[in-house]
């Protein structure tokens, strides 16, 4: 177990999740059940189960790091990895990779979002030990994929190549998200799998690879290999990560590289990126109305998503298929068929408004 470190990328801003999700305290760090634990508490927990706490990394902007400490008090100011500014996942991959290294070059290392719900936890557990285990004998890179149970459009798929033992099959080739007909298609033909944007590899895996495919990445942090794990790494990586392209790990390396394999995961995933794929988790009455948060009449309404503070009341008559969203003085009334707009009016709001609703 010495050899095997998480990282959790918890950086994000999660706008889709708006007003809910704001820039001062991003979904990461929500309760969105009652559990009392915040997603981000969730997925270290989960992994501090097969994973020591101590080779479990935080990577999340700067201005988190407070809100790190206060919900993650067990691990120490050297396992948050700060990042000076958002420049997507493939520098905050690369980061990460860079400091694991250089206290164990012989690491296998787990990359996730802070922000899955995973229903079947030890079913999760077991498919990440037999990743671990793989990419442990053959220098690879492991994604893990999901069966589709529907037509998504939100997601990613993997299309896999036949053959392979143990659920690990080489993968052919990755989309991006599809439109509905073409979702349509990968979900009928059975050969194409969501991408869970969970990763496993050896460290020296992954940083081949971004010398190979993201030369300018490893260009920067190359200047500074003896200064990770030392006190001049901070200044260090304030000067050279913003000069980082902004480029994820998905086009940056894992669609270019032809040593990548999938994993055929199967633990109840879902990726919490939408108000709607919280819709599709919760609960609902006998005309498919979700209520996540506090009370809630509704009157000639169906297929209505509906979270307010505890202690208010909504009064919802004569609409179907909508998003009722309050949190700190916003309200938020949209169209679940354009959920994806929301980024949209985020950035309308900060162009009329300014940044005190963001």
């Amino acid at each position: 177990m010495k050899d095997n470190y998480c990282v959790i990328m918890g950086g994000g801003i999660g706008s889709r999740f708006w007003p809910f999700s704001r820039e001062n305290r991003p979904k990461q760090f929500l309760d969105f059940f009652g559990t009392g634990r915040s997603l981000i508490q969730q997925t270290f927990d989960r992994f501090a189960q097969i994973i020591p706490a101590e080779n479990i990394y935080i990577a999340t902007n700067r201005k988190y790091a407070g809100l790190v400490k206060h919900q993650l008090p067990k691990i120490s100011g050297s396992q948050i990895l700060l990042e000076p500014t958002r420049r997507n996942t493939a520098p905050c991959i690369a980061y990460a990779s860079y400091r694991i290294r250089s206290a164990n070059p012989n690491a296998n290392i787990v990359v996730t979002p802070a922000d899955h719900l995973i229903l079947h936890e030890q079913n999760f557990l077991k498919n990440i030990q037999t990743g671990l285990n793989f990419v442990n004998k053959f220098p690879s890179l492991l994604t893990l994929g999901v069966k589709p149970n529907r037509p998504e459009t939100g997601y990613g798929y993997i299309q896999t190549e036949e053959g392979g033992n143990d659920n690990i099959q080489k993968v052919k080739a990755f989309t991006e998200k599809p439109n509905c007909e073409l979702a349509k298609v990968f979900y009928e033909s059975g050969e194409f799998f969501w991408n869970s944007g969970i990763f496993i590899w050896n460290v020296q895996t992954i940083l081949n690879s971004f010398h190979t495919h993201l030369p300018d990445i490893t260009a920067r942090f190359d200047l500074g290999r003896d200064k990770f794990n030392t006190p001049a790494e901070v200044a260090f990586i304030e000067e050279q990560y913003p000069m980082c392209p902004n480029i994820s790990i998905d086009y940056g390396i894992m669609e270019k590289d032809d040593n990548v394999y999938m994993l055929m995961a199967d633990f109840g995933w879902s990726d919490l990126g939408t108000w709607g794929s919280l819709y599709d988790l919760a609960g609902k009455d006998e005309q498919s109305n979700a209520l996540l948060k506090g009370e809630a009449l509704f009157i000639g309404s169906a297929g209505n998503l509906v979270t307010v503070p505890e202690e208010k009341l909504a009064v919802i008559q004569g609409l179907d298929d909508y998003i009722i969203a309050e949190s700190d003085g916003i309200l938020l009334i949209c169209k679940k068929s354009d959920e994806q707009r929301i980024k949209q009016f985020v950035a309308d709001v900060n162009l009329m408004f300014g940044d005190k609703y963001l």
